[in-house]
């Protein structure tokens, strides 16, 4: 049986559960998921039925490790942190309500 997306999605679900039940939230338990994932993909690609490759899943990896895994991710994606990317929405939320 091939592991699909479905799979992993509920397995990191799972894990980001056990990160998210301690008093102050942590990543290790979805770094460590990613590094093992990263590494059976490595080993035996042919048994997941799904397209990410080893850099992908090391860039996620990368994010999570980083001070602040959120502003890292927004980083990655749009160039800015949450805080920048959000004051960008809310100035052109203000914008377009005024014309």
């Amino acid at each position: 049986m091939k592991i699909n997306k479905q799979m992993i999605f509920e397995q990191f679900k799972d894990v980001t559960k056990k990160d998210q039940s301690k008093k102050k939230e942590t990543f290790t338990n979805r770094i460590e998921f990613l590094k093992t994932l990263k590494s059976d993909i490595q080993k035996n690609p042919k048994n997941f039925d799904f397209n990410v490759t080893p850099d992908q899943l090391q860039n996620t990896i990368n994010c999570y490790l980083a001070p602040n895994p959120r502003d890292a991710f927004y980083k990655s994606v749009f160039g800015m942190t949450y805080a920048e990317k959000k004051e960008v929405r809310k100035s052109k939320e203000t914008t377009q309500s005024i014309h």
